[in-house]
């Protein structure tokens, strides 16, 4: 008997193992196991994984294959069933982080220890990370040539191939009761539903819509928040409805490519860099890869923690961006960097805390991901934005957010505030401020921090990372 350890693959098309588990004719069958501590502190994420698990139960459903879904450790679940049920062969998709590698190297060791066959593929990234190195055959630190040789090798050595997907007579499978143990407590999440769809069929029409509509003006507008410029994949592509090789095949159909492809296909370059980084320095995923950065006197305040958060922090794209982020569990990548930003240089706090809470809030969290962006914006990783490099909150909204509609939607109190001064609100001249019925304590924020101090007191910071 084959069976399939599914992990993050929730989708029919480009998934390896399905398709050799397909390839069977024996009475083979699919297993989930929710790892409760896996998401102990990914309480947006259960919300998408309870949606896609249930409509991924259906979808094999309709194909004709059995689907087990336990509540337990991936380990002592295989564990059980092999003592229970005459298993001949495991199959998977491999995931390329450290704390992954280490669960299938136990789970290896289970099966070879019984004496059971295993099948790995690799189809959640466009290569394995290991495949890229620089001429030294050391692991790349620098985004761009990591990405011009990784793109070379993959267009060299992939053709992108459509599965098969045979169906066999449909069943009934019965997990519906373990997939609603899935759901938080918190019903914070319920908002969600107004504004994503999870599921691989929306995947493949986000793309194919996407690639008709926006792409070839990606590199105009994906700076701008209050614009539908990015395709918000990204949640499809963290749970596995739409692999990265999918996205890339679609993109080279597109006939008269502009820069937008080329800039769209590096967001794909970014994600397989931070899971190269992860892989060659694991170190990162708890400490800073420069060690320099150790010795960095970041401030302890969690009061200022705590209106970064709750976006109180009298900065309104700042505030804006964090409130999008509490409301739909996404937020666009050009605040990431702003808000990212404005807590490890202005707030001086550790970016470990922005990781965990982007880690707890963020639909599309990604570990290489999450950990090497969080990394880049403080100036301690790879390829890092340096620490001196410091995001003006007031520049970044007039520059990128220049009517102000982006922050008068997540702010309405701001909606009557003028152009001039809605990325500064405090500077309204008080006469002004009576004619719309404005006052700055009551309707809003005064700034916690003002720009110029912090900008100081973050570069006088920055210097003991020099002794």
């Amino acid at each position: 008997m084959l069976i399939y350890w599914l992990r993050n693959d929730f989708r029919l098309n480009d998934n390896e193992a399905l398709s050799y588990l397909l390839s069977s004719e024996n009475n083979d069958f699919v297993f989930f196991s929710y790892d409760k501590e896996k998401y102990k502190f990914r309480s947006a994420q259960k919300w998408w994984l309870y949606k896609t698990l249930k409509i991924f139960d259906k979808k094999l459903s309709e194909i004709g294959v059995k689907f087990i879904v336990e509540n337990d450790l991936e380990y002592s679940f295989l564990e059980k069933i092999i003592k229970n049920k005459k298993i001949t062969e495991v199959c998977w998709n491999k995931i390329f982080s450290p704390e992954e590698i280490a669960i299938e190297n136990n789970i290896i060791k289970l099966l070879e220890k019984n004496n059971i066959k295993y099948k790995i593929f690799s189809s959640n990234l466009l290569q394995n990370p290991d495949q890229c190195r620089k001429k030294d055959n050391t692991p790349f630190q620098v985004f761009t040539p990591f990405w011009k040789n990784a793109e070379m090798i993959y267009l060299k050595n992939y053709k992108y191939k459509k599965n098969l997907i045979k169906s066999k007579k449909s069943l009934k499978n019965n997990n519906q009761a373990k997939i609603e143990t899935i759901l938080p407590k918190k019903k914070w999440y319920e908002k969600f539903e107004k504004y994503w769809f999870p599921g691989e069929d929306i995947a493949l029409k986000k793309i194919k819509s996407f690639n008709s509509e926006k792409i070839n003006f990606y590199d105009k507008n994906r700076d701008f928040p209050s614009i539908e410029g990015t395709s918000k994949l990204s949640p499809h592509l963290a749970f596995g409805e739409i692999s990265p090789k999918k996205i890339y095949d679609e993109c080279t159909k597109i006939k008269n490519k502009k820069i937008g492809v080329t800039k769209f296909l590096n967001e794909i370059g970014w994600r397989e860099f931070a899971y190269h980084l992860i892989n060659h320095f694991p170190i990162m995923l708890k400490k800073n890869l420069r060690k320099n950065f150790d010795k960095f006197p970041w401030s302890e305040n969690k009061k200022f923690l705590d209106k970064w958060k709750k976006g109180n922090t009298g900065y309104p794209i700042v505030d804006a961006a964090m409130k999008q982020l509490y409301e739909t569990g996404w937020m666009h990548n050009r605040l990431r960097m702003v808000v990212g930003s404005f807590l490890v240089k202005h707030l001086r706090i550790n970016w470990t805390e922005g990781e965990k809470y982007f880690k707890d809030t963020l639909l599309d969290y990604d570990t290489a991901n999450n950990v090497s962006g969080w990394q880049w914006i403080a100036g301690c990783g790879a390829d890092a934005a340096p620490y001196f490099r410091i995001f003006n909150p007031i520049t970044q909204g007039e520059k990128f957010d220049p009517n102000g509609e982006f922050v008068k939607y997540w702010i309405p109190n701001l909606k009557k505030v003028p152009k001039k001064f809605i990325h500064k609100p405090w500077e309204l001249p008080e006469e002004q401020a009576k004619l719309i019925n404005f006052n700055l304590i009551k309707d809003y924020f005064e700034p916690i921090v003002d720009h110029k101090m912090a900008r100081e007191a973050a570069l006088k910071a920055f210097e003991f990372t020099k002794k």
